[in-house]
């Protein structure tokens, strides 16, 4: 078996043990022998490994995935998978509601469902449920047949290519190919959601699943409030030792972490986190620029990716421990949506990891502390702006709800740059308090609005609950026992026939009280 984290990590044998138990608790997920690992960098290469482990299929298909637009690309996958369903395979798919809406038309499944094919929607928006859309099945994972299966942070989407004729790059991603008795925890991370939809999935292919390799490795599949995949980024930023480089394309750092990761750059591990220049996504871009400072600050090294898009969600520790999967570092992944991420603890992977992590930095700008003393003092080796004003207008928003918390708990001492926010704070607020007494309507209808869906929801729940619940059905009652017959406790009369030894001292009475034989 190949060398692994727990080997290097902690030397003495006793506290290894500690460390890997305490690995496992935290992620809920043991560690599993015998897989191979190969690693699959960008769209191109991991769509053509998708469509032909599809189209080897023999007995079952599981694909789950948040995103599937109706393009080149989803087209080519939906009849694929429509193909193998004709011809007898067992298809199954899951998409995400909100990640897929209007990404395709209603009959864009259409081929795949006439061909026998199964599909579910993950949490639709519900008048019964506000507030419940805001969880997500944000999973990249297809498995087939107990033979193969693929996870990482690609949707199924022709986005992931990027566009020649208007000259835009594919998107940086970075997923896996995992093979032996990992399998099963994949598939089981599949029914489990597939589950909660419907009816569940059934047994499967009968095959066992042989060795296919001496790597390591643990399955983190989370669903929301579980939070496996926080504690154990938590733990590994605590026992890394050397070097810890992370990638992630949405980052919005907790403060849990953001301190972690200061606390071990403060140590002397040289921590990295390569982030997007640009993203599809601008308003989280934003926030996560708006959370440099505290990382710059404690020694951590900020870099931005100067291609379309960088999508990978990846992290390489101590060459020794790495991980890929779905969840960005962020509330919404920790804590909000189902995952998949694996954590591969083994010398060769994690050393091909830190070769593309450093070949990605070849395209990407450090960020740094300018030296001057103005306020506003994050720079760059090479300036880069932020993409217009509702960026640079979300940034200074975050930055001011940090420092107002601050201010109002008196958490923290505030810095410099911190206290000059305060007058704008304060006059926010009055003017927010101004616009009630003026205008109270403008700020009662949306809320009263919103209580009257919340109230509405909850009549609805309630009746539906009702209905669903079977009537309850009174139970005969139980005949009394004859007034002449005696009331025995029989281990009472036990112990006092056949035993000596004394253990009948204080033997437990029909009333849970202790009595004497």
């Amino acid at each position: 078996m190949s060398e692994t984290a727990r080997d290097y990590i902690i030397l003495d044998k006793p506290v290894r043990r500690m460390a890997e138990q305490a690995l496992s608790r935290a992620a809920g997920a043991p560690l599993i022998a015998g897989n191979d690992v190969e690693l699959l960098i960008d769209a191109q290469a991991n769509y053509a490994a998708w469509l032909a482990a599809i189209r080897g299929a023999r007995e079952r298909i599981l694909l789950e995935n948040y995103i599937f637009r109706e393009d080149a690309v989803g087209r080519e996958f939906v009849a694929a998978l429509a193909e193998r369903a004709r011809a007898g395979v067992e298809v199954c798919l899951i998409v995400d509601w909100l990640g897929s809406l209007w990404q395709s038309k209603s009959d864009f499944f259409q081929p795949l469902l006439a061909a026998g094919g199964q599909l579910r929607q993950y949490n639709p928006f519900r008048f019964a449920s506000p507030f419940g859309w805001v969880y997500r099945d944000h999973r990249k994972l297809l498995v087939i047949d107990r033979d193969i299966a693929f996870l990482g942070g690609l949707c199924i989407s022709a986005k992931w290519l990027g566009d020649a004729k208007r000259n835009v790059q594919p998107w940086r991603d970075t997923a896996v190919a995992i093979r032996g008795p990992a399998l099963l925890q994949f598939e089981q991370a599949f029914a489990d959601v597939w589950a909660q939809l419907g009816a569940p999935l059934g047994a499967g292919p009968t095959i066992a699943i042989p060795t296919a390799g001496d790597i390591a490795l643990r399955i983190v599949a989370t669903q929301p409030d579980t939070a496996g995949m926080f504690r154990l980024d938590q733990m590994i930023a605590a026992l890394a030792q050397r070097t810890l480089w992370i990638a992630d394309a949405y980052f919005v750092g907790l403060s849990p972490y953001v301190q972690a990761l200061g606390a071990a750059a403060a140590d002397g591990v040289d921590v990295r986190l390569l982030v997007p220049g640009a993203s599809d996504l601008p308003l989280v871009r934003a926030v996560s620029r708006s959370g440099y400072r505290p990382l710059l600050e404690r020694g951590v090294r900020v870099f931005e990716w100067n291609g379309s898009m960088m999508h990978a969600k990846t992290a390489v520790a101590d060459g020794r421990w790495a991980r890929v999967g779905s969840s960005n570092l962020n509330l919404a992944s920790w804590m909000g949506n189902c995952e998949i991420d694996v954590a591969v603890e083994d010398i060769g992977f994690a050393k091909r990891m830190e070769e593309q992590y450093l070949k990605d930095l070849e395209n990407a700008t450090e960020i740094v502390l300018a030296s001057t003393r103005r306020r506003h003092a994050l720079g760059a080796v090479r300036a880069r702006r932020a993409s217009g004003s509702s960026s640079r207008a979300t940034a200074s928003a975050l930055r001011l709800a940090r420092s107002m918390g601050a201010a109002l708990g008196d958490r923290r001492v505030l810095s410099g740059s911190e206290t000059g926010a305060l007058p704008w704070i304060g006059a926010a607020t009055l003017g927010i308090a101004l616009l009630a007494l003026i205008w109270p309507a403008v700020l009662a209808w949306p809320l009263a609005a919103l209580a009257a869906w919340i109230g509405c929801a909850s009549w609805v729940r309630y009746v539906r609950m009702r209905r669903a619940t079977p009537p309850r059905t009174s139970a005969p009652l139980a005949t009394p026992p004859p007034a002449s017959a005696p009331t025995t406790n029989t281990a009472l009369d036990d112990c006092a026939t056949n035993r000596t030894d004394g253990a009948c001292d204080a033997v437990p009475a029909p009333d849970g009280k202790p009595q004497q034989p």
